[in-house]
């Protein structure tokens, strides 16, 4: 991983956006800072796309959509994305699944995330689970004691063996039945949203990020960014980021913004 710093000024000139994580990546501590929320608004001061790329549930991404200053959030791993248009002041929400898949889905999940919390000690459901309309989260460090990595693993082979597609983040276990990922939900969103080929444009965007959930797109984008605490994940990562900021979390988010930011008028 390179330092932030070695991003060369041409390319720092024709960003167009960034994509970003939002646990660990924007948040410090399980908290927005203020200097966090006033880089993402930065950035759109200076005509820059803002789009959190986040396993958070739905019932955050839909007011994440509406009150911070961003384009459109894609949520719950890729499940869907939400794009407030501010002048019509009408919410569009765009799923991979429809009501009725995700409703029978959403049945045979919780039933296999109860097994879960049983047979694992400590391991629960996520705080946000009651918001979710895709997956389910099991929580086994932001809001319960952590988990040793064992507890983890296990968790994991509980659900893939009955077939659910998982990513670990850095408080979650995330599970889903179903194709969909951040990544190709964020090409429909930039797509859908902007009229844009990701395809034939990632070079102008990047992807913040801190965590092993994170690996497929820092391996799809060039200008791939971690933040200081990726570092925490050394040997866990498939697809480790090409640039690493100084400050860890929101502190690093917010030393991406400014090194974006100041070289634009």
């Amino acid at each position: 991983m390179k330092k932030l710093s070695d991003l060369p000024l041409a390319t720092r000139q024709a960003i167009r956006g960034v994509f970003t994580d939002i646990d660990d990546t924007l948040t410090s501590d399980g908290r927005l800072t203020s200097a966090a929320y006033a880089a993402m608004e930065a950035l759109q001061d200076k005509g820059l796309l803002v789009v959190p790329i986040t396993g958070r549930p739905a019932g955050w991404c839909d007011q994440i959509a509406r009150l911070w200053p961003v384009d459109g959030v894609v949520g719950e791993n890729g499940a869907f994305y939400f794009y407030y248009d501010r002048q019509a002041k009408r919410m569009h929400r765009f799923f991979a699944d429809d009501a009725e898949t995700r409703k029978a889905n959403r049945q045979r999940l919780m039933a296999l995330g109860n097994d879960v919390v049983t047979q694992v000690n400590g391991a629960a459901f996520s705080s946000d689970q009651a918001y979710r309309e895709t997956d389910i989260a099991i929580d086994f460090c932001e809001d319960v004691p952590p988990l040793p990595r064992a507890s983890v693993d296990k968790i994991l082979d509980l659900l893939v063996s009955k077939g659910v597609t998982v990513k670990v983040s850095s408080i979650h276990v995330n599970g889903w039945f179903g194709n969909y990922d951040k990544l190709t939900m964020t090409k429909l969103y930039i797509e859908h949203c902007h009229g844009l080929d990701l395809e034939n444009c990632e070079t102008d965007f990047i992807f913040s990020g801190d965590s092993p959930n994170d690996a497929p797109m820092f391996k799809y984008f060039s200008h791939s960014v971690g933040v200081a605490n990726v570092r925490d994940f050394d040997g866990q990562l498939d697809s480790p980021p090409a640039y690493i900021t100084e400050g860890r979390g929101g502190a690093g988010f917010t030393e991406i913004a400014d090194f974006l930011t100041s070289v634009r008028n």
